[in-house]
């Protein structure tokens, strides 16, 4: 299982860089053509430069922006004790340093982990989470998050989502630009202004499914690497297990930060299945099962 789990990580380094090109080359496109609109060249340097102080405000503190929304409150550790035991043998066998811990004062079970990289880490937890799970299915569960953590999965996720926004925001902005846009008559040909909206319009679409496509492959792998961490496939099986049947809404729920739950924490809808950061638990319990074999 080791050896599987070292190619999964290799391949998902890989995939992450690829994916990175995808929103350089995303968001590129959308400067070029704010410079086009405009007929500015120098919109162009201004996206450029946007963008970076974007992404340097996402990288600092998009964790705190998450702990906030989500309404996570520092644990104390003579009151959260056990979870804190945990956490600390769950870091020492990680060999990270153990992450600051907090509490989500929600009876919906759930967890997540955030940060830029394990020695500016966080984990938090709901108290519905702390409540229904015993001492096996809370370490499966910590595993999780700390293989996140460990992974540099809260790394790749904070840029993910970060990028997803800026693509989103430049795209509305872009369309704005073209109702408004003072080109001349003829440079606007039908067919350039066509390509023009459907890079626009299509641009946050797929900037979303590549932040699904990312999110759901780190779940299967923080799964497994929780399994090999804590040396039991079945304890993050039972848990997941727990958290399917408990499954519910949280009553803080944040569209952004979806992504970062171990289970989905907003109300599930029809195209849920299809739209949501998660794959199915089933489907997760499925790929442990195959693991084991």
């Amino acid at each position: 299982m080791a050896v599987a789990l070292q190619k999964q990580i290799a391949q998902n380094k890989i995939n992450t860089i690829l994916i990175m090109f995808v929103f350089v080359a995303i968001i590129s496109l959308i400067g070029w053509l704010f410079a086009w609109l405009s007929n500015t060249p120098a919109i162009l340097i201004w996206c450029a430069i946007l963008s970076a102080g974007y992404a340097i405000f996402q990288y600092f503190f998009s964790d705190k922006i998450a702990l906030v929304s989500a309404g996570a409150k520092e644990a104390d550790p003579d009151e959260e004790s056990r979870y804190f035991r945990i956490i600390e043998s769950l870091a020492e066998n990680a060999k990270i340093p153990t992450p600051r811990l907090y509490i989500i004062n929600d009876s919906a079970p759930n967890a997540f982990a955030t940060g830029r990289d394990p020695q500016h880490s966080a984990i938090a937890v709901t108290r519905g989470l702390l409540d229904i799970m015993d001492d096996k299915e809370l370490r499966a569960v910590l595993g999780h998050e700390m293989s996140h953590v460990r992974n540099y999965d809260i790394r790749i996720s904070m840029i993910t989502f970060g990028l997803t926004c800026l693509v989103g925001l430049l795209s509305d902005f872009g369309l704005r630009v073209l109702w408004y846009s003072d080109r001349e008559e003829e440079d606007n040909s039908p067919i350039g202004m066509l390509f023009v909206l459907c890079v626009l319009v299509l641009s946050p679409l797929v900037a979303t499914i590549v932040q699904l496509a990312v999110s759901r492959q780190r779940e299967y792998l923080a799964d497994a690497s929780s399994a090999s961490l804590i040396g039991n496939t079945d304890d993050m099986i039972n848990a997941l297990r727990k958290l399917d049947a408990h499954n519910r809404p949280m009553r803080q729920q944040n569209v952004a930060t979806e992504a970062m739950y171990i289970s989905n924490p907003l109300k599930k809808s029809v195209l849920s299945r299809f739209f949501s950061t998660h794959p199915p638990i089933e489907a997760r319990i499925e790929r442990l099962e195959s693991v084991k074999k």
